[in-house]
């Protein structure tokens, strides 16, 4: 007798959400449970040679087995680099600021 696991497998596109809950066999990777959810035909931007994945926000390698309620997790390439933005940002709130009135 196999036992199952219920996982479920998250990616967040450019437009549209991604959500599929399924049951695989104990023992199924990572890899094999994303490929059986249907996400990289709908996706197919999605090169697992190039996007991590993880399980609830920790990164995970695809060869590793999923655990029992597990959410495996694609994650897009940043489009910016975070320090950058952050400094966008900084720069944009301080022109909008009204010099202090003595």
């Amino acid at each position: 007798m196999t036992d199952y696991l219920q996982v479920s497998v998250a990616f967040v596109g450019a437009d549209e959400q991604f959500l599929r809950n399924l049951e695989v066999p104990a023992g199924t990777s990572v890899e094999e449970t994303i490929a059986q959810s249907g996400v990289l035909a709908r996706f197919p931007e999605i090169d697992l040679a190039v996007n991590k994945v993880g399980i609830f926000g920790k990164l995970a390698k695809l060869n590793q087995v999923p655990q029992d309620g597990d959410r495996i997790e694609i994650y897009r390439p940043l489009i910016a680099d975070p320090k950058a933005a952050r400094k966008q940002r900084a720069a944009g709130a301080a022109g909008g600021r009204k010099p202090a009135a003595a």
